[in-house]
């Protein structure tokens, strides 16, 4: 009597969609230290060395979820963004989208900001990242061409925006600002990185 392997050969038909399925829903449930190329093979019901086709390590992993990360949030943006709208209405609708992606996927975002990428990853993520927060400077750009917006360096005037959402939604994140009340409050927010705090 033959004894049957523990492990199917690998024949999956999208192995690699199937891994970053599991790896995202890991790094929800246990964090990026949980991940494992061997568990994910486990529980992908495929032999430990398969996922070494697509992945040559864990680090290539975080770099591919990374990656999908920004190609999600640049779809969520453009998704929102309405450029027939006036400046505020238009980058309220961003800002909520932006807002909305950290607030489902914390420990996504987290990862995809945490730089400690391949240096071969690098060509790909900056580019994923100009696509999605790159438009966000082409907005501000466009925006100071019409007189809306103070001139300026747009990357450094957009940087200013994107901390003040990158910062709500870490208050989310730490349980300190509730979702709810985040999203309630991003047309406020908007208009006072707009126009600034001090009386006019």
């Amino acid at each position: 009597m033959m004894c049957m392997p523990t492990t199917r050969p690998y024949h999956h038909g999208d192995l690699r969609a199937t891994l970053l399925t599991s790896a995202e829903r890991t790094l929800r449930e246990k964090g990026a230290g949980a991940l494992s190329l061997r568990e994910l093979a486990r529980e992908a019901g495929v032999s430990h060395a398969a996922p070494g086709r697509h992945f040559k390590d864990k680090q290539a992993l975080l770099d591919a979820l990374a990656l999908d990360g920004y190609e999600r949030l640049t779809q969520a943006l453009e998704a929102a963004d309405r450029p027939g709208l006036p400046l505020e209405p238009r980058m309220t609708e961003l800002g909520r989208a932006y807002l909305g992606f950290a607030i489902d996927n914390p420990e996504l975002l987290e990862l995809m900001f945490a730089r400690k990428h391949r240096p071969d990853s690098s060509a790909p993520l900056a580019a994923a990242v100009e696509r999605s927060l790159g438009s966000l400077t082409q907005l501000v750009a466009e925006a100071q061409q019409r007189g809306e917006i103070i001139q300026g360096d747009p990357e450094r005037l957009n940087m200013v925006a994107a901390a003040s959402l990158h910062g709500i939604a870490a208050l989310v994140a730490s349980g300190t600002l509730e979702a709810e009340a985040a999203l309630a409050g991003i047309e406020e927010s908007i208009h006072h990185i707009l126009y600034g705090l001090r009386p006019r």
